[in-house]
């Protein structure tokens, strides 16, 4: 079975991450779309609502599970039996960023990985435009699905109630 993995913080995971998860698919026997759970970072969104998020975008991909992970990816990667990581390339300075991790993780482990250019369509976007959009009440229905501008807009409402 060739099973692979495309990690991420996915906060919020965007219609440009569900893009490449789902072109992932076609090419492989499964995908592992796993949610990195980073201490030293504090998200908008848990972890578990991540992988929420991330579980509805992907269910119509039946060879797609979710996962989370922290410390290296290749220790994730050895630990499920993946031996290839797929990351996506939005621009020229995202392939300088990803050639040195790509490198790296193969020199720690053997894993290989492969890039994937983002559709031009979302070559734009990141959940951090997304989330500074939903911020400010913006209309992003045409970046994440239906579920996950639902919780964004909730998400920011609570932020938006005066604390007493």
């Amino acid at each position: 079975m060739r099973r692979v993995v495309c990690p991420g913080s996915f906060d919020p995971v965007t219609y440009g991450h569900i893009d490449i998860i789902g072109r992932a698919a076609k090419l492989y026997d499964e995908v592992v779309a796993a949610v990195l759970n980073n201490v030293n970072k504090r998200g908008l969104f848990s972890v578990p609502e991540k992988l929420d998020m991330l579980a509805e975008g992907t269910s119509e991909l039946g060879n797609v599970r979710v996962s989370e992970f922290d410390g290296l990816l290749v220790d994730f990667c050895r630990d499920n039996g993946i031996e290839t990581i797929v990351r996506s390339l939005r621009s020229v300075s995202d392939f300088d960023y990803e050639l040195q991790i790509a490198q790296m993780n193969y020199r720690l482990s053997g894993v290989e990985t492969v890039f994937m250019t983002a559709n031009p369509e979302y070559s734009f976007l990141s959940s951090s435009l997304v989330r500074e959009i939903a911020q400010h009440s913006g209309d992003v229905s045409s970046l994440v699905t239906p579920y996950v501008q639902e919780r964004l807009r909730e998400k920011y409402e609570e932020r938006r109630r005066p604390v007493r």
